[in-house]
């Protein structure tokens, strides 16, 4: 499952991969588990024009995340986040699940 985060100031953010345990997405499609870390965040602006992207850190294998989600979303069966990945952004305070599909 590809998991990636946008939110490069979070505790558990390696590289734009997130590396917490369980990831809870909230009602309001908030990520739960999100914690200010103490790196700064990553100026993104320098790869706008840039020929070298970001280094990314690897995949995870989905069996040892737990996804929790309490959105009314698509991809929420029971309660878990059945998606092939999702992606948080950055845009306000806490991440937002951009995967977020309405039923």
């Amino acid at each position: 499952m590809d998991i990636r985060c946008r939110k490069t100031g979070c505790k558990f953010n390696d590289r734009y991969t997130c590396k917490a345990k369980e990831i809870l997405i909230k009602r309001n499609m908030e990520c739960g588990t999100y914690l200010k870390g103490d790196k700064p965040p990553v100026d993104k602006t320098k790869w706008l024009f840039s020929e070298t992207p970001p280094q990314y850190a690897p995949q995870r294998d989905s069996s040892t995340i737990g996804i929790g989600c309490n959105a009314h979303c698509l991809f929420n069966k029971n309660g878990k986040c059945v998606a092939n990945g999702i992606t948080l952004n950055d845009l306000k305070e806490k991440p937002l699940c951009m995967t977020f599909l309405e039923k």
